[in-house]
């Protein structure tokens, strides 16, 4: 994927997580770790992000630390309901 830090097999520094994520603009593809609540599974992302306004439930990958030194996790995809 282009765009993020590709995860590293020898550590476990950034995973892949199930994320409801709290956003004004969907549209961007990292968001700061305040922003980023990891949960459990994908069928909890869909619900809790279902019962907050401009929530949205995803798969991401971190957390990583930016160039400005802020944890931020990226998009892998949003998921459905």
């Amino acid at each position: 994927m282009h765009g993020y830090v590709p995860l590293d097999p020898q550590t476990d520094v950034s995973q892949e997580h199930y994320a409801v994520i709290y956003s004004q603009r969907p549209t961007r593809k990292r968001f700061p770790a305040g922003c980023v609540e990891v949960v459990a599974d994908a069928k909890t992302a869909i619900e809790q992000a279902a019962q907050k306004e401009k929530s949205y439930a995803a798969k991401v990958i971190g957390p990583s630390k930016s160039s400005e030194g802020q944890y931020i996790y990226y998009l892998v995809n949003w998921l459905e309901a």
